[in-house]
């Protein structure tokens, strides 16, 4: 599945290409947006738009507007609409990456001027309009999860859930739309990472980082939230190691990661899930300090897995995870390696 918007300026669509009724096969001319461009309603579409030049569908196409994108609302004429399209393509994607536009299906798109059909627009003052928006967005990107996606779904899904939290701040849908709008963008770039040679780096600062901005985001709009927690438990992936190449020191160090966040995060949707990765990991320094034959480093850790099962247990006793958690302990209590080949 493939999960950044900033307010633009009139200054940076100086240069926006205007194309005028009956030239069709005449060049594009730059035209400085108007004064009020600022103020004009800005708005998402649901579907596919194209772009005309005039306020007729036979006239030129000029460019397309994906659902998610935005455009800026100029006039309206009957069933169409003036606008200045996919506004959004251009802006920075990251604060740490200026050159990566937001989930651009063609890097060569720009804001243009035209006409679109007056359906399946949706802005801030749009009535119910969060919920038109979210449903949408859910419906994208149960396409995205499909074996065969239909290209740009997971894009649209990113997008559509993040207009839900700007346009409409105040709704009930706002915190888990901004959450899902980061979490898609956040599985795919580490899908995408996971496919570079760098991500078998044992230390996690050697392969590229997965952006932050928008997990930082949710968990300062909606503090003390699920979503706020969930956040914080995609952002330990930027800490982990790629590969363990079979040393102690990445399920060690992973371990209090996982476990400091079932710490700070009790009652968060992943805070079981959490704990048992820590069980896990002890389970494999196991087997690793048996390998290096360190007997006291491996006695500790089998103790250790002990004590988070059994806390895993009492904490979470009706998830899979306090399950998953005491057959690992009993796989150590019964000296079975966790970590390589198992078989005696």
């Amino acid at each position: 599945m493939q999960r950044f918007y900033r307010e633009s300026s009139a200054s940076v669509f100086v240069a926006i290409l205007l194309l005028t009724a009956g030239a069709a096969s005449q060049q594009a001319k730059a035209q400085r947006p108007s004064q009020n461009y600022d103020k004009a309603p800005r708005a998402t579409v649901v579907h596919d738009a194209n772009v005309y030049v005039a306020a007729d569908a036979d006239s030129q196409k000029v460019s397309l507007v994906t659902p998610g994108h935005e455009v800026v609302v100029i006039e309206r004429n009957g069933p169409w609409v003036k606008v200045f399209a996919n506004t959004d393509i251009n802006d920075n994607a990251n604060e740490d990456d200026r050159n990566k536009p937001e989930f651009s299906e063609d890097a060569n798109v720009t804001p243009a001027s035209g006409w679109i059909r007056d359906k399946g627009i949706i802005g801030a003052g749009t009535a119910d309009g969060d919920v038109f928006l979210y449903g949408s967005a859910a419906n994208f990107e149960e396409q995205a999860s499909m074996p065969h996606a239909p290209k740009g779904a997971a894009g649209s899904a990113h997008l559509l859930y993040k207009r839900v939290a700007e346009y409409f701040p105040e709704s009930s849908l706002a915190p888990e739309a901004a959450w899902r709008a980061a979490d898609i963008r956040w599985q795919v770039d580490k899908l995408d990472i996971s496919t570079l040679p760098s991500a078998k780096e044992q230390e996690a600062y050697l392969r590229p980082q997965l952006y932050e901005g928008e997990m930082k985001k949710v968990m300062k709009n909606y503090p003390g939230t699920k979503f706020a927690a969930l956040a914080a438990y995609d952002l330990i992936d930027n800490k982990l190691c790629g590969d363990w190449q079979g040393l102690p020191k990445c399920p060690e160090m992973e371990t209090g990661l996982y476990q400091k966040y079932a710490q700070q995060y009790p009652d968060s949707p992943k805070a079981a899930e959490a704990l048992y990765n820590a069980v896990y990991r002890q389970g494999v320094l196991v087997t690793m300090y048996k390998v290096q034959e360190d007997r006291k480093r491996a006695d500790a850790a089998a103790q250790r897995t002990q004590s988070l099962a059994q806390d895993l247990k009492q904490r979470y006793p009706k998830t899979d995870f306090s399950a998953r958690g005491q057959s690992i302990a009993f796989r150590v209590a019964q000296g079975i390696p966790i970590y390589g080949s198992d078989r005696d």
